[in-house]
This record gives structure tokens, C-alpha cells and sequence, in this order.
């Protein structure tokens, strides 16, 4: 699940390089790091939890 949103997540990215988006706070193509960031962010997430519940 979470590697499908990563991929999800980065096409949007790279769709906002090539034609900006419009959404609130992605208006200009420079704003694609934006969502580079927020899919840095899910991995990190998903791979501190995936270690927490590894030992149960």
C-alpha cells in the first residue's frame, strides 16, 4: 500500500514539473518539492513503524 502512494505521490510530482497542478500551495512548477517532501516523509514513516511491529 504505502509503495503505491509513493508512486502515486511521485508522478504527481513529476506532472507538476512538467504542467503546474493549480492546487492550493502547488501553483508554480517550483512547488514540486512539496511533494517529494510529503513522499520522503510517508517513507520515513512507514519505515519507523515497520520496525516498531517487526519484534511483535
Amino acid at each position: 500500500m504505502i509503495k503505491i502512494l509513493m508512486l502515486l505521490l511521485l508522478l504527481i510530482a513529476a506532472i507538476q514539473v512538467i504542467k503546474p497542478l493549480g492546487w492550493p500551495g502547488l501553483k508554480k512548477r517550483s512547488d514540486a518539492w512539496k511533494l517529494v517532501a510529503g513522499v520522503g516523509g510517508i517513507v520515513f514513516v512507514s519505515v519507523i513503524l515497520t520496525a516498531l511491529f517487526r519484534g511483535f
